[in-house]
């Protein structure tokens, strides 16, 4: 197991129990418990975890978003649902940009149908993900490993994107409303999301029907830094007005 998988599972627990023994982490993951204090200290360094003696408990004041194995298993129906109408609009031979979020695995699942792709992501899952899409081209980042998320971000990260030019980008978020645009818990993950729309002829927000009328923490853009809204579920008619009134196309299933 790599590091950065058992500190994710190590985040979920204590998101789950609130508290961590090392001794406990340290038999059930079969490395010595130096190493787990490591661990404990990367955490605390992120600001999840506080350490304890023999230990680590959450770290209650921070806003911590849920880790990426709670979020991809939440709505997979309509995740799974969004990914099979993100697949229809890429054609055999295209670039494209995926972000990290839970979404973004569905879709790039959807889309080992196709040939001949050139994907560029941030997401360490979904690296792992197409690793056996050997008539593909899969390009990784770089950038600083983000345990909650399974994601790599920051400013190398961007400079990586920066230097391509695809011909979709596929993003998600956390939030999406009307005045405040689509937003993001995170800055870096924010940032990185922005660079992949700005790098495409064809963007694409990827957004289940949960996040409408959300607002997370930090702005990701407006509808007219997309082409297309893709969800699970007939939008409303107000937002479907707007939509048309920006030159936007929703696409949700039938």
């Amino acid at each position: 197991m790599l590091a950065i998988e058992r500190r994710k599972e190590i985040l979920e627990k204590l998101q789950a129990e609130h508290r961590v023994v090392v001794s406990e982490l340290s038999q059930n993951y079969g490395v010595s418990e130096e190493t787990i204090r490591r661990d404990l200290e990367k955490l605390e360094n992120e600001g999840y975890a506080i350490k304890s003696y023999g230990g680590a408990v959450i770290n209650e004041n921070a806003s911590l978003d849920f880790s990426f194995n709670v979020r991809k298993n939440r709505n997979i129906a309509g995740k799974q649902q969004i990914a099979k109408l993100v697949s229809r609009m890429v054609h055999d031979g295209d670039s494209l940009m995926l972000d990290a979020s839970s979404t973004a695995v569905y879709i790039a699942r959807a889309l080992k149908e196709k040939k001949n792709l050139v994907v560029i992501t941030n997401s360490i899952e979904i690296i792992i993900e197409l690793l056996d899409m050997t008539d593909w081209k899969v390009l990784s980042t770089g950038g600083a490993s983000r345990v909650s998320s399974y994601a790599l971000v920051g400013p190398q990260t961007d400079q990586m994107l920066k230097s391509y030019h695809v011909d979709r980008a596929v993003v998600s978020c956390k939030g999406f409303d009307l005045d405040a645009g689509f937003t993001d818990s995170d800055e870096l993950h924010a940032n990185n999301k922005k660079t992949m729309l700005e790098a495409a002829k064809e963007r694409i927000l990827a957004v289940d029907s949960s996040k409408f009328g959300e607002t997370a923490f930090v702005s990701i853009g407006t509808l007219a830094d997309v082409t297309a809204i893709v969800t699970d579920k007939k939008p409303d008619d107000e937002w479907l007005q707007v939509f048309h009134a920006a030159g936007v196309d929703c696409v949700y299933p039938d």
